[in-house]
């Protein structure tokens, strides 16, 4: 168990530092931002055009990884929605927004860096696979079952408020240029490369760091219940779901470890700034986000056990 928390815990010491050095009043708060941004929509974003302009989608590309991951977000999403309705009471647009803080996992910030650790650099060609749909699909069932149980958006505006939502993301933006480029077939001349290399090397410690301040800020408090069920649905669930139907389809083992450890991560900032965007359940998005990244750190390698 040591050997595995070896593997997770340097992950979780970079954003316990970032954590720390806010508490502490060693980085401001206001810094805290602009570490995200340059993160979110600059670095991260290079890191996926790369992976994706470079990969050999032939090799990577396969349906049965994406059933297998999505299918186990699919139903955090519901268990999520229903089980916030009607065992918590909770108005709709509070259970779409708890749905979604199932549903969203931590698949950049958490699954890239822990994936890595585990088992190497050249193992995460199927991460990428399942990152390249994460937020286009996540976005899509979420704006769409929020938008309905608000009986605000019909027809062609709920498909514009969708696609708003999604291509105006700077991680989509980089998706959708790699893959543009891996289509074309274009070489990246090598100045660009290097330049691309420079910000990628940035990209996960940064985003990392930044990620320990950002959680400073979520104080847990209240909604206990729906916390622990959306952490049992991200951390247990998803996974669970993951490991049986990429054993039943006969994934490989590099397939199935991108897959497993990836669902297993706990919900990613966006599901706050979901709730926050529509004003629903923002303590139990934060809360969520907070104590399940804490619990990832033995999750996680619980599952890479499990794994082998």
């Amino acid at each position: 168990m040591l050997d595995l928390l070896a593997i997770v815990l340097p992950v979780f010491l970079v954003v316990g530092a970032g954590y720390a050095a806010v508490w502490r009043g060693l980085f401001k708060d206001s810094a805290v931002d602009g570490l995200m941004i340059f993160t979110q929509k600059f670095a991260i974003p290079c890191l996926l055009f790369s992976a994706i302009a470079t990969i050999d989608l032939d090799v990577v590309f396969d349906l049965r990884i994406l059933i297998s991951f999505y299918t186990g977000s699919t139903l955090c999403f519901f268990a999520g929605m229903f089980g916030a309705r009607l065992i918590f009471g909770r108005p709709w647009t509070d259970s779409v927004a708890i749905g979604f803080s199932a549903l969203f996992a931590n698949t950049v910030l958490l699954g890239l860096p822990i994936s890595e650790r585990a088992y190497g650099a050249d193992a995460l060609g199927p991460n990428f696979t399942i990152i390249a749909f994460h937020a286009p699909f996540c976005y899509l069932l979420g704006i769409t079952t929020m938008e309905i149980v608000r009986a605000e958006t019909r027809g062609p505006k709920l498909a514009g408020t969708v696609a708003k939502a999604m291509f105006q993301n700077a991680l989509m933006i980089g998706i959708m240029l790699g893959f543009a480029v891996n289509f074309s077939g274009v070489p990246i001349p090598g100045v660009l490369r290097e330049a691309l290399d420079l910000m990628i090397r940035a990209a996960l410690p940064a985003a990392l760091f930044g990620l320990g301040g950002v959680l400073y800020r979520y104080k847990p408090e209240g909604d206990v219940g729906v916390v622990i069920m959306v952490c049992v649905l991200s951390l247990i669930l998803h996974p669970a779901v993951a490991f049986g139907l990429g054993t039943g389809f006969g994934l490989s083992q590099m397939q199935l470890q991108s897959a497993v450890v990836t669902a297993a991560m706990a919900p990613g900032v966006n599901t706050y700034i979901f709730a926050d965007m529509y004003g629903c359940a923002r303590r139990v998005a934060a809360t969520s986000l907070l104590v399940g990244t804490a619990l990832t750190v033995l999750t996680a390698a619980a599952w890479i056990a499990v794994l082998g």
